[in-house]
């Protein structure tokens, strides 16, 4: 927690004017993108290609949204630990994984529904999937083997002992300090290219872009807090 509480709500908004207007920007873009002509004439498990176009992009803005509010008032105020003592960061946990792999599942739906609306050849998809599968596989494995699942999805705003760990350089941290963000989030992209779904593309693309908006205007600014400006 901030030692100085005067400052908190001055850094509990840092960054999110930011935030706020690229994702306006971004939602911007994908509605021009999308065909919603298109969608509205596709059906699955009863709702619309619409129905799960916008599901498919809300659940990464209310991820995310979530993560900046949960890290922010556990770091200027203890507010969870205030409000579920030990458990606070397990409930966290639970909320923050159950909307990080509601990402593609909604998007796998929207695939589904959407699906062969490019005109791309099977070999072509095959050949595509994998170039981006394996280093996002690769990506994950990385994760879970050397990093951690709790220390990637924001323990070190909750416990103090993990802001003294080294910085993790195998696996895929050998090659990108921010190997999450560049290469887990292709898998996104697979799921679009398999089922040549262009809806699915573009909230792909909207995902992809997000999660770095996430990290230069709330990760980052908590990081240069937690670990001084030097922070990599």
């Amino acid at each position: 927690m901030l030692q100085d509480l005067a400052n908190c709500p001055k850094f509990f908004f840092k960054g999110q004017a930011v935030h706020f207007l690229l994702l306006l920007a971004l939602v911007g873009c994908v509605c021009t993108l999308a065909d919603f002509g298109q969608l509205a004439s596709r059906q699955l498990f009863g709702g619309s290609g619409t129905t799960w176009f916008l599901l498919a992009l809300s659940v990464p803005i209310v991820h995310q949204v979530f993560v900046w509010l949960a890290w922010r008032s556990e770091l200027c105020y203890g507010f969870l630990t205030k409000w579920l003592g030990s458990n606070a960061f397990l409930a966290y946990r639970i909320v923050f994984f159950v909307l990080f792999l509601s990402r593609p599942f909604t998007l796998v739906l929207l695939a589904t529904a959407d699906h062969d609306t490019l005109a791309i050849p099977v070999l072509v998809r095959i050949v595509l999937c994998t170039i981006l599968a394996l280093p996002a596989a690769y990506t994950f494995y990385s994760v879970v083997r050397y990093f951690g699942l709790a220390r990637a999805s924001g323990a070190d705003h909750f416990d103090e002992a993990y802001r003294h760990m080294p910085m993790v350089q195998k696996g895929m941290f050998r090659y990108s300090s921010n190997a999450m963000y560049t290469y887990a989030f292709l898998i996104f992209w697979v799921i679009g290219i398999a089922c040549a779904s262009w809806a699915s593309l573009v909230v792909a693309a909207f995902s992809h872009a997000y999660i770095w908006v996430h990290y230069f205007c709330t990760e980052r600014p908590d990081m240069d807090l937690l670990y001084g400006k030097s922070s990599g």
